[in-house]
């Protein structure tokens, strides 16, 4: 299934000669990363000369990470928790990067196995390479991207750009950073299709280029801490919380994804509806339907529950749409003449407390089951849903933490592919969350959680 972690020569040498070339370039050390159950990026680094040691053997960190709160504050679940034990970080030398905003760093996402050399169960990357390779099995390939939203503020916590939504005359106030924001994701191998201004006072968003989930998954990671570092150089501070100032939108990470078989795109070409093919409209169909779950992954943090407000554009109700941003799926087809490629679903209840291997390898998981299910989508709703008449109305997707970790539970099939260690130390999290954060006001909510993601 994977590279076996106890061939360790064969590590090790590749990553004796990745070294030497990060050397050449002076490069002095390498952060390792995951993410963990609060969707916070944790790190571990080796000086560059320790790479091929880190490769080969792997390097140690407890699992109680794995019941880490957002707060730092630690839980325990039924199955996981506790001060006993040790894991192996191996890095995935295939995305080691150069980092353009940390100069003399280079970065690598892990893979955590036990001491054994067994893949560790409760490792979201592994389980997004699982949900892959079953997508794989079933002749599925999925591309994707996610929509990376931050508010960009001074050190006083105000926002950096003082110009209007989506205006010229902010993006004029933070060129600079914008400038080498750019110029520093290119360095990275970094795709970018769009930078702009969004709404929210501060608030910027950077889209880039569809990969594979896995892939996909880990430049989130890279882009989210580009900026991070980026805005620490300018004296500034950035913002990925679902709500960084209260009474604001929210800053989202939407999901793009579109469903391959055979090389063509299952969104495009077909009869269904806009040009689906009738396996497409299942897929959309199929995650539409189990899209309360999956909103259990994406928004599972009590600041989600503020994110996740009608007309706001956070995707508040159980709908499909063409080109509707009030709608939870809305369906993309792109411009006439490049509908073949173009054509994809953003998923809107996604957000940075979220951690992107699981929702990316969720949304593999189901795709490959209603693929084949020939399923078909309800009526799509052409209007804003919440300008219904409240009997008209879809259902809300869930509002609370309580009511998310509920319906991610009900979803029989998800919790198998997720399995219960996963699904212990994801749900422990969320409820000491719930229990402790959950409890405060929705101003002290927002700065309680301001700076974590």
């Amino acid at each position: 299934m994977w590279e076996p972690v106890l061939d360790r020569d064969a590590r090790g040498a590749a990553a004796r000669a990745a070294a030497a070339r990060l050397v050449s370039a002076g490069i002095h050390a390498v952060a390792l990363t995951w993410v963990d159950n609060a969707g916070v990026t944790r790190v571990k680094s080796v000086p560059t000369e320790r790479l091929d040691h880190a490769a080969a053997w792997g390097v140690g960190m407890s699992p109680v990470h794995d019941v880490f709160c957002v707060d730092d504050a630690i839980t325990a679940g039924d199955l996981i928790g506790g001060p006993v034990g040790d894991l192996r970080l191996h890095p995935d030398l295939d995305a080691l990067t150069v980092l353009g905003a940390m100069p003399g760093w280079a970065w690598a996402p892990v893979d955590r196995w036990t001491q054994d050399g067994e893949p560790y169960p409760v490792d979201q990357r592994l389980f997004a390479k699982r949900m892959v390779e079953r997508a794989h099995a079933a002749g599925l390939h999925l591309r994707m991207a996610f929509e990376i939203e931050w508010l960009l503020a001074r050190p006083d916590g105000t926002p950096a750009g003082d110009g209007p939504a989506y205006g010229m005359a902010r993006l004029a106030e933070l060129a600079d950073f914008g400038r080498d924001l750019l110029a520093a994701l290119a360095a990275q191998g970094v795709a970018v299709e769009q930078f702009h201004p969004e709404y929210g006072p501060g608030q910027l968003e950077v889209s880039v280029a569809h990969a594979d989930p896995v892939t996909a998954a880990d430049r989130v990671v890279l882009v989210r801490e580009t900026i991070r570092a980026l805005a620490f150089r300018h004296g500034l501070r950035a913002s990925f919380a679902p709500v960084a100032v209260a009474e604001q939108v929210g800053n989202g990470m939407h999901l793009h994804f579109s469903v391959w078989a055979g090389g063509v795109n299952l969104f495009a070409g077909g009869d269904g509806p806009y040009g689906m093919t009738r396996r497409g409209e299942s897929v959309l169909a199929g995650v539409l339907q189990r899209l309360p779950a999956l909103a259990g992954l994406g928004a599972p943090s009590p600041a989600s529950a503020l994110r996740q407000a009608p007309q706001r554009w956070a995707g508040a109700y159980q709908c499909w749409g063409h080109e509707n941003r009030e709608a939870a799926l809305r369906f993309v087809t792109g411009a006439s003449g490049g509908r073949d490629t173009a054509a994809n679903a953003e998923i809107k209840c996604v957000d940075a407390s979220a951690n992107p291997y699981l929702v990316a390898g969720a949304v593999c998981a189901l795709a490959t089951d209603a693929a084949g299910a020939g399923m078909r989508l309800p009526d799509e709703v052409r209007v804003d849903p919440f300008t219904l008449a409240e009997a008209r109305r879809p259902p809300r997707l869930p509002d609370s933490p309580a009511l998310a970790a509920e319906r991610l539970r009900a979803d029989a099939g998800l919790v198998a592919m997720l399995g219960e260690p996963l699904l212990d130390a994801f749900g422990a999290v969320h409820r000491a969350e719930a229990d402790t954060l959950g409890r405060l006001s929705p101003s002290d909510l927002v700065a309680a959680v301001r700076w974590r993601y």
